[in-house]
């Protein structure tokens, strides 16, 4: 059974791989048709020196996409090969690069063979269902916009946040509110009074004053917590505080899944501003509460001394 059919999709890498170790075999066996001492690898840079000329390692490295030390490794040998020249420069950090005489004989003798490859592709692609190097160039643009590797954590995200089960708090609950936020309000400041007072009694300070509070489960782990606290004050009806997340839990989506849960929940209570306040330091979190829908806003007092950011949410068009 052919193996990538086993794999499916992760082996991708390992196919394109393969395909390019084929291509590459055959390039060695085509120059040697037209008795071309040349291998592969350099075509890239043998190009782009016989079309511009003389050229810097870093020019050439940006032209064809590779790394200077690809590129400082591949002129080295085409040197030995004496396909190519130093050529002096009047920066004399540039180090500047230029095809030898018989890197430009090598380079008019080229033309046919390039024709005869064009032509041998393009009967490839006639025979074939799907156009490749179309393809090849519409993956390259993709993955330009955003790499694998981003992809398959976005995928992770989603896999995991699926495990992940938002409950209504309970008095078994009260000690992960209070860890989880000491935690992360230790991590970057100190705790304060009022801190205290609402990680210690959060029925007497949160649930008995008209709030709610959201314990995020995973795989029945208490990992997140969020509180919506109902505010006395004219312009806001709740405020979304107490958020924290353990770090164990990162990339599961879960401030994302509690900040849902308060909005959703401050909606239904007719709620028409949900507030916060925060500090500037913690990029994630300011980050989630834009995602979220927040604007900035400024003035308002604050019993924190390490809020430096305040923001609010329209819950009503």
């Amino acid at each position: 059974m052919n193996i990538f059919e086993r794999t499916g999709k992760m082996a991708i890498g390992s196919r394109l791989r393969m395909l390019t170790a084929i291509i590459t075999d055959d390039a060695s066996k085509i120059y040697s048709l037209y008795d071309a001492e040349f291998s592969p690898k350099w075509f890239p840079v043998f190009y782009v020196l016989g079309q511009d000329g003389k050229k810097t390692i870093t020019e050439i490295a940006e032209e064809i996409g590779h790394s200077q030390p690809s590129v400082t490794k591949i002129v080295k040998e085409m040197t030995a090969a004496k396909l190519i020249v130093q050529l002096k420069s009047s920066d004399k950090r540039a180090n500047l690069v230029g095809l030898s005489k018989k890197g430009m004989e090598l380079s008019d003798k080229f033309k046919v063979q390039l024709l005869d490859v064009e032509a041998a592709v393009e009967t490839l692609i006639e025979e074939a269902n799907h156009n490749l190097w179309e393809a090849l160039a519409e993956w390259e643009f993709l993955l330009n916009q955003k790499s694998l590797v981003k992809r398959v954590i976005e995928q992770k995200k989603l896999r995991e946040s699926k495990e992940v089960r938002i409950v209504e708090y309970e008095e078994k609950y009260q000690s992960s509110f209070k860890s989880l936020n000491e935690e992360w309000i230790s991590s970057y400041f100190e705790m304060e009074e009022a801190d205290y007072k609402a990680l210690d009694h959060p029925r007497e300070y949160i649930l008995d004053k008209g709030g709610r509070i959201f314990v995020a489960l995973y795989k029945g782990e208490p990992l997140g917590v969020c509180a919506l606290i109902k505010m006395q004050d004219e312009d806001y009806d709740f405020e979304m505080a107490k958020m924290a997340v353990s770090p164990k839990a990162q990339g599961r989506n879960i401030g994302w899944l509690l900040g849902n849960e308060i909005v959703k929940a401050a909606k239904e209570m007719g709620g028409n501003k949900l507030y916060l306040e925060s500090n500037t330091i913690l990029k994630p979190a300011i980050n989630l509460y834009h995602k979220l829908g927040f604007k900035k806003i400024v003035g308002r007092p604050t019993p924190y001394s390490r809020c430096n950011i305040q923001m609010e949410l329209l819950l009503k068009d």
